[in-house]
């Protein structure tokens, strides 16, 4: 397949813009951006937020540049200073979802006010029914009638106001007394509790505050994107990321409609997380992914297999989790997601069941399933997606005969078990396109992509942690390593089908940015180290095993551990594991327990054994460091840089990585990084949608420690992988690399020349560094 990628990139430049950084302010950066070598800035979203925003996810007008920003001029602005330094914009954008804020969207505030007859009811998926006629807006700390003397009504304005929250009252509405007030309205406030069984309104994962929106309406789509499209169409945009697309009713249908609305001018990037050797559906209009898949397959080269094997019975006989819990990672991803199916999204399964019920009460031959049945084969086959989504295309690949099988042997009674083939055959779009079955089959598959997200990334993740550089988006603790031959298989295959595609390695939404892994992943290498650490700090008392493995090796990827933040990433982690504490069940007196831990131990007097180790690994860090931003910066694809990555950029999860820009400190990395660029802008065809990647093999004893390729016949890399493994087994020895015909230069050095056309060894071609980045001089 040819891949969609008008006027790509070579590089981009993750902004996040927020009132703090302002797009006056980056403008100010963009000289010094633009001398690195990229050739576009990526800005987070830039349409109109939730005031104080600092991540712009929480649209409210889609209609608006955001004026906390510098609005849509100082937006214009921005563009104008890119292009005179030879930089074009790339802009984030929220399709799938806007923020419940009131009265900031006014296109819900409508809605709730009018009811279904608002011309901006089919904005949103509300499930009029269920709700009684009403929207369920569950905004409340406790219970209404614990909170009823606290409502206040200005009929004046024409509002309901609950402390700082405000409301529309219907029309007629105001003068009645409070209770009739309430019954009255087109939405229900309730205690916020509710939401998760009792809400009938599409949202985003399990975030209340997100409420989806329907651009599969042409005149939905036509009201949120007009002003992106000009945008585009101006030229003050060249590119869009597109956040979340399994959102979507219809991923495809949406991309080729904003393809039209663009006129195909605009290289596209979507936010697909691809799970193992899932792949991207070929109809889509885009240029390819985000690069979550690409992070995985460089992530994985650093990863010492057996030592992570290893390094998971140390886990498990130190922390001793059970096997669902945190000891083994199929069996704990499964148990998370009976956790969130179960619980989070209650809401979800409860309209997939209603939807259900009433196809098979419209068809005399589906009649007589009880309602507990759809609800249960709806779980069953829920948890058994192995990816983000099930495609219609394709989707009885993922929805197997096998995975049925196992759904139906969960029920007693085997004729009971026949609710699993109805909703089987409901989600494979087997039972016709009326509306009850698309809502069905269209439902499903975004829940399933919530599923996924909020069992695998926010739950499973933080429970399964013997090698955290594994835990992230897109990954597979289960198997983090990968091995040379797969990472040049997955090379070639991006650069035959979606050359241009995006790749990245720390974004705002990863766990730990791709510095703190690479450090954690030199662990993999040495669990017999690892394992005296922990004996060696094993006098601080920790809450929990898993707690205290976890804390420890955070400490340790950030080198450098710092109170504050380590109490802010644990805290999550807890929380999100939901084995002790939670969100939104909160045990006061274990989170104490954490935060003293963490005084004491990671980030207090003995966190010593852990700076010490660190500083006997550091070389292997550095050649991990060094080596992943090398092979991102030179494989296929066009390299996103998250804002700071050019130089050592150590940050846990928010708010450490949505941090206003700051211009980074040079260092090693940052003249590699330099180098790559350099030569992006040097060679745009050799990188580019033409460009070619040929795998060069290393011979001798130490050749699976070397990662080479060529890139259009004119740009050689070569990295070091598992390099303290090479350090143990002696070095390079006579290990060589066959150099292509021609004449040499070393990038990194700038002097040295090397004459091709034979076996170079491998010492020789990386000297004192664990990298090489040559360019044919000849």
């Amino acid at each position: 397949m040819t891949s969609h990628a008008p006027s790509a990139p070579l590089a981009t430049y993750r902004l996040q813009i927020q009132p703090d950084f302002p797009f006056g302010a980056a403008a100010e950066a963009v000289p010094h951006l633009a001398s690195l070598g990229v050739t576009h800035l990526h800005l987070s979203p830039v349409l109109e937020a939730v005031p104080g925003s600092t991540h712009g996810y929480d649209v409210t007008d889609h209609g608006r540049v955001r004026e906390e920003l510098g609005g849509e001029a100082g937006l214009r602005d921005l563009a104008r200073t890119a292009r005179a330094h030879g930089l074009g914009l790339v802009v984030d954008l929220v399709p799938n979802h806007m923020a419940a804020a009131l009265p900031h969207n006014r296109a819900l505030w409508e809605v709730l006010r009018d009811g279904p007859a608002s011309p901006y009811a089919r904005w949103f998926d509300v499930d009029w029914e269920a709700g009684g006629g009403k929207v369920l807006l569950p905004v409340l700390p406790a219970r209404l009638g614990d909170v009823l003397d606290e409502l206040r009504v200005d009929a004046e304005a024409g509002v309901l106001r609950y402390g700082t929250q405000v409301f529309p009252l219907r029309a007629g509405t105001a003068g009645l007394p409070l209770t009739e007030l309430l019954d009255a309205q087109w939405y229900r406030p309730a205690w916020w509790r509710l939401a998760r069984t009792e809400l009938n309104y599409r949202r985003f994962f399990t975030i209340s505050d997100l409420v989806g929106v329907r651009v599969e309406d042409p005149e939905v789509f036509e009201a949120t994107h007009a002003k992106i499209v000009e945008l585009v169409r101006d030229g003050v945009v060249e590119g869009l990321r597109i956040d979340h697309p399994d959102g979507l009713a219809d991923p495809e249908a949406y991309l080729h409609a904003l393809d039209r609305a663009t006129g195909g001018a605009c290289w596209t990037v979507v936010e697909k997380i691809l799970t193992g050797d899932e792949r991207l559906p070929a109809g889509w209009p885009v240029a390819g992914t985000t690069g979550y898949d690409a992070l995985r397959h460089v992530d994985g080269l650093f990863v010492d297999g057996a030592g992570a094997g290893e390094l998971g019975e140390r886990y498990r006989r130190f922390a001793a989790p059970s096997a669902d819990r945190g000891g083994h990672w199929e069996a704990t991803a499964r148990r998370a997601a009976y956790k969130v199916v179960t619980h989070e999204l209650a809401a979800e399964v409860a309209f997939l069941t209603r939807t259900a019920g009433r196809v098979c009460a419209g068809d005399p031959r589906l009649r007589d399933h009880a309602p507990w049945a759809l609800r249960a084969a709806v779980r069953e086959l829920l948890i058994r997606v192995p990816v983000y989504r099930p495609y219609r295309i394709g989707a009885q690949d993922v929805l197997t005969e096998e995975a049925a099988a196992e759904a139906r042997a969960t029920f007693a009674v085997p004729e009971e078990a026949a609710a699993v083939d109805v909703v089987r055959d409901l989600a494979l779009g087997r039972l016709g396109d009326g509306p009850d079955p698309t809502a069905f089959r269209t439902r499903f598959a975004q829940t399933a992509s919530a599923l996924r997200a909020k069992s695998v990334e926010d739950t499973a993740f933080y429970r399964y942690v013997p090698l955290l550089s594994a835990n992230e988006v897109g990954g597979d603790p289960g198997r983090p390593e990968v091995s040379p031959a797969e990472f040049h298989a997955y090379c070639a295959r991006i650069a035959r089908d979606w050359p241009t595609t995006g790749t990245v390695l720390s974004t705002h939404d990863t766990k730990r940015s791709a510095d703190v892994r690479a450090r954690i992943a030199v662990l993999s290498q040495c669990p017999g180290r690892w394992a005296k650490l922990l004996g060696d700090v094993a006098r601080v008392p920790a809450p929990d095993g898993q707690l205290a493995w976890t804390a420890w090796q955070t400490a340790f990827g950030l080198g450098r551990p710092a109170r504050e933040r380590l109490d802010g990433a644990l805290l999550k982690a807890v929380r999100e594991a939901g084995l002790h504490t939670g969100w939104t069940e909160q045990d006061a007196a274990y989170e104490r327990a954490v935060a003293d831990f963490v005084a004491e131990g990671p980030a207090g007097p003995a966190q010593h054994p852990v700076a010490e180790l660190a500083r006997e690994l550091d070389p292997h860090v550095w050649a991990n460091v060094l080596g992943a931003a090398l092979l991102h910066l030179t494989m296929p694809g066009v390299p996103d840089l998250y804002q700071g990555t050019e130089a050592v950029y150590e940050a846990l999860v928010d708010p450490d990585n949505r941090a206003p820009f700051r211009e980074a400190r040079p260092d090693r990395k940052t003249a590699v990084t330099r180098a790559a660029l350099g030569l992006r802008r040097r060679y745009p065809e050799v990188f580019g949608a033409s460009g070619t990647y040929t795998p060069l093999t290393a011979r001798g004893p130490a050749a699976d420690h070397c990662v080479a390729f060529l890139r259009s016949d004119r740009v050689v890399t070569a990295v070091t992988r598992l390099s303290l493994r090479l350090a143990e087994a002696g070095g390079w020895g006579d290990t060589a690399l066959a150099l292509p015909e021609g004449r040499w230069l070393d990038v990194l050095d700038g002097t040295r020349v090397l004459d091709g056309g034979r076996a170079v060894s491998v010492a020789e071609l990386l000297g004192e560094r664990p990298v090489a980045l040559l360019g044919r001089t000849e």
